[in-house]
């Protein structure tokens, strides 16, 4: 059995790119970065932002462009696919990037700095919304 899946809650880069390719579905574009922050075996502090191309397709793209923007945070999940194309130089690029099939919205609430959620939108199919009152902090896995 093989699993390629893809978690990450970070921030938004820049503002999603819309598109609609030739067959007329909807592509959209955009990167998130994660930070990871240690201390090394000197005691200095060291951080690592890491920078991760996303993708989504059909109606998460149009979700996605409609309400992500630059410095939001989202959780996304998805697959990892690498593409490859020659070019214009005949050299051969090659981009690696998350294609989404899950998106949470996640901002900081009011003044007791709780986790609001947004509804879990899936590339397939409808979820139930998830309300604030739903989720307890105690409750989130991470």
């Amino acid at each position: 059995m093989d699993l390629n899946k893809a978690m990450i809650i970070g921030r938004l880069t820049q503002d999603p790119e819309k598109r609609v390719i030739p067959t007329g579905q909807t592509v959209c574009s955009f990167s998130v970065a994660t930070n990871r922050a240690w201390t090394n075996q000197s005691g200095e502090k060291q951080e690592q932002t890491e920078f991760h191309n996303i993708v989504t397709w059909g109606k998460l793209a149009d979700i996605c462009a409609q309400y992500l923007n630059k410095g939001k945070k989202v959780y996304i999940e998805g697959r990892i696919q690498t593409r490859s194309w020659d070019g214009d130089d005949g050299k051969k690029r090659y981009r690696t990037e998350i294609v989404g099939e899950n998106m949470i919205m996640l901002d900081r609430g009011g003044s007791g700095g709780d986790i609001t959620m947004e509804p879990v939108i899936e590339e397939n199919s409808v979820k139930e919304e998830v309300t604030e009152k739903d989720i307890k902090v105690e409750d989130i896995p991470f």
